[in-house]
Formats: C-alpha cells, structure tokens, sequence
C-alpha cells in the first residue's frame, strides 16, 4: 500500500475527529486473544497526539461471584479466559484455601503446580508461532492476508505441522490426566481432585520430554531465524522504561510460576518484596473514564499515577519479560544458560518491549524442565492429595503466574462460606498502562506527516502482541 495523508488501509477505519485533529482507528486488533481496538489522534500537522487502547468488554466477575458458596468460585472464574482457564481455577483455589484455613497435602499441591505449568507450555507455543510469529516470519509490511498462521503454514510447512502436532498434545496430556483441558475442575478447596497413577506419570514424564526437546529447537530456530532480525530499529519499537513485578522464590529468588513472594522492581533495578496478602499494601488501583479496566500501579513508590511517555509514574510491568527481570536466577539448567545470554546482551533489567518474545521461549523451555522435576518426583504419586475443608469466615489471596502475568484473587467469606467481596488483578491488567504507553511509542516512531501505511499500522500492532494481552 502506498503512503497517503488519508489512511484506510484494509485493517484500520479512518475517521475525522474534532476541529483538525484525525483518529485512525485500528479495530479490531489482530492475533491477540481476546478483543481490542487502538485509537491514534494525529495533530494538525500529522504526528501522533495520543494513541490509546480500549478493551470493548466489562467481565464483571468480582460482582458476579458475590454470594456464591467459596467452593463454587474455581469452577466459575475459569470461564474468565478460555486460554489459561488452569491459572484462574488455580489462583481462585488458592484464595478459598486462605478463607477455610485449609492445608493443601504437598501431592496435592505438586499436582496443582503441574497442571498449571503445563498449561503455560501449551500456551507459548500457541502464543509464538501462531500470533506473533507471522510479523516476523513474514516481514511486518507483508500483505495482511497472509501474515497470519496460514502463511506461517505455506511458508514452512514442516515447522507449522511440529508446531500443532506438540501443542495439540501437550492439550491431550492434560485433558488424559485432568478430565478437561478447558474450565477445568480438577483442583479443589483442600488439594487436588485425583491422585496420579504411575503409569500415567511415566507417560506424562515420556510426553513432557518430547516437549522439551521441542522447546530446546524452538529457541535456537528463533534466535536464528528471527531474534537476529531485531535490530536496534525493532527493538526500540513501543520500548517504554517501567518497573517491573512477578514472583519468585523466597529461598534464592528464583523464577518460580506457581508460588512465592511478589517482587516489585523499580526502573533502576532496586526493589521490594512483599507476600501475596500485602499486594493491596503496594499496589494501588486507578481507573480512567474512557476504559473499562483498571489501571494497577506501584503505590508505595509515592509516584502516583501517570502513564506520561517522558515521565511515568508508578508505573510497572508484568508477563515474562518481567519475570526474567526481577528474579535472580532460573533453577533449572538449560533456561538458566539461556537468561545468562538473554542477560549478557541486554542487561538486567532488559526495557525493550520486543524481548517480550524472547523471555517467552526461555520461559518455555524453564517451563518444560520445571514438569520433568515435578514428574520425576516420587512424592507426586502419593495417594493424600487432598484433606478436608470446612466453610468459615475468612480472607484468602491466591496468586499464580499466569502466561500474561501475575494473577491474584482476593476473596473474603462470611460465616457460611459465601462469597461476601472479591478483588481481581488479572495479568492484562496490570499491563493495561504499559501497552497504552508503548503503542503511543510505537505510532510516534512510525507515522509522521500525515502518512500512514498498512505496515505502519501493523507495528504498533505489534507492540500489543508482545504482551500477549
């Protein structure tokens, strides 16, 4: 497509806004998982005056569950997102477990932490090669048409049908073992549903290594094949400075996606720690008139809110970007070799909103290692994986690191065990601020003048996609 003052390419509808000001309207945004449009108002000389992202939907969830029996929650706040419905059951689990004072038997608790990490290998590789890899595969100016996952498949064939064939299982081994791999119901106030057998740990463990080896390949053909095409160009688009927050182990700091203690980073690298109960205690909550999200922020850096380009305030980021950057390590061997290269490039912590991408293969492949030591574990066969639970007034917080970042449910019950408020941070939200800034970035470096391309537009696309939102 040809520049031109007056955009309409094929993805975007352009409008005409108040007194000279024009607003190019990208809608909806493509390959993310969900629903979204990008807003940019250009000026009167034709540069961008502000770019904004609206998320169309009010889910309404926490008013939704309000006088529901605690133990009903997990199997409803799974329908919140049909990718990582295992997060949201999981998190949800927790937070019941706080409100009954339940002690969760360690098979128990391993079996959650399995299921939930093998969801997040199912969903980088369904992230990577199916949503974000097309722009780089096939070039960010290519035709819309074919910049997609069917173009991945007439451009490497061999590559897209290892790609289904391994999410695809990772898929089956979970619905195999768990009964439903989508809103699943398996996780239970207390501990876990089921035990596992050993023949069913030993096929997991035979699938699970396939998957690794499949991680290891998919790591070094990005590096090879894609991650050399960030040049300091593609780097820098939608690059912001931020904090960042995730959680990591309380004994060495570690990455860890299932339990430990919050790390909130400041721009500079210091930080603060605090437990999943305290996040109310650093975390503030704004809210906009034009959005139906909220917008979370670091209150205890005594900042406040402002999501200014040239100088931000309380503002943080979360997903694995930011996990890569606020632990200290990874504790298993070969993701560990891979930060310590993603470290010595880009240093720590890493601001460039592109690496999003990057940290995602590592965390794949971390992640894949994770379950093998999980399954290796002859703890995960104990039949006890469950103690009973009984209903009281109380407060529980449950926090998981989902694929888009930190998730927490925060529920307080009455006498009966009903659900009397709910609070959720979802991990989209907290980078609901980040990714205004960055498509904000995005469109200033890429539209000037007036002139507006179809690629052009599909960049600052792209600095949605890294978030995977």
């Amino acid at each position: 497509m040809a520049p031109t003052t007056v955009a309409a390419p094929a993805e975007s509808a352009f409008a005409h806004g108040a007194g000279a000001q024009k607003v190019i309207n990208i809608q909806p945004v493509t390959r993310i998982e969900g629903h979204a449009r990008i807003a940019i108002t250009l000026n009167e000389a034709g540069g961008v005056a502000d770019a904004q992202l609206n998320i169309m939907s009010l889910r309404g969830f926490e008013k939704f569950i309000e006088g529901k029996p605690a133990e009903e929650v997990p199997k409803i706040v799974n329908r919140i997102c049909g990718i990582c419905p295992w997060m949201h059951h999981t998190a949800s689990n927790k937070a019941v477990d706080g409100c009954f004072n339940a002690v969760v038997p360690p098979a128990g608790r391993k079996l959650r932490e399995l299921m939930q990490v093998m969801a997040q290998i199912n969903d980088k590789i369904l992230h990577f090669f199916f949503l974000a890899a097309p722009d780089f595969v096939l070039g960010a100016g290519a035709d819309y048409k074919v910049r997609n996952v069917l173009g991945i498949v007439a451009a490497a064939p061999e590559l897209a049908t290892q790609v289904v064939k391994m999410r695809q299982a990772g898929q089956m081994m979970i619905e195999k073992f768990a009964g439903k791999v989508i809103h699943p119901i398996v996780v239970v106030p207390g501990g876990f549903a089921k035990p596992m057998r050993e023949d069913e740990r030993q096929e997991m463990l035979a699938g699970t290594k396939e998957q690794l080896e499949f991680a290891k390949f998919c790591i070094e053909f990005a590096k090879q094949n894609i991650f050399y095409k960030l040049d300091r160009a593609t780097l820098g688009l939608g690059e912001i400075k931020t904090g960042f927050l995730g959680t990591v182990s309380p004994d060495d700091g570690s990455l860890t996606l299932f339990d430990g203690i919050l790390r909130l980073m400041k721009p500079d690298g210091s930080h603060q720690e605090f437990t999943y109960a305290q996040y109310a205690d650093f975390l503030g909550e704004h809210v906009e008139d034009w959005s139906y999200c909220k917008f979370p922020y670091a209150k205890t850096w005594g900042e406040g809110f402002d999501m200014n380009l040239a100088h931000p305030k309380g503002i943080y980021r979360v997903n694995t970007l930011a996990r890569l950057n606020v632990c200290d390590k990874i504790g298993t061997p070969l993701a560990q070799a891979e930060l310590e290269e993603f470290r010595s490039r880009f240093g720590r912590p890493a601001q460039s909103t592109m690496l999003y991408h990057w940290a995602r293969l590592i965390e794949l492949v971390y992640a894949c290692e994770r379950v093998i030591e999980l399954l290796e574990d002859p703890e995960i066969t104990d039949p006890h994986v469950r103690n009973e639970v009984t209903p009281q007034a109380g407060r529980g917080v449950g926090c998981v690191e989902a694929p888009r970042g930190t998730l927490l449910h925060d529920y307080c019950t009455d006498d009966n065990g009903l659900i009397s408020r709910a609070n959720l941070i979802v991990g989209t939200t907290h980078n609901v601020a980040p990714m205004n800034m960055s498509i904000r970035a995005a469109a200033e470096s890429v539209i000037a003048k007036g002139v507006v391309t179809e690629e052009a537009l599909n960049k600052v696309e792209m600095a949605v996609r890294c978030y995977d939102p």
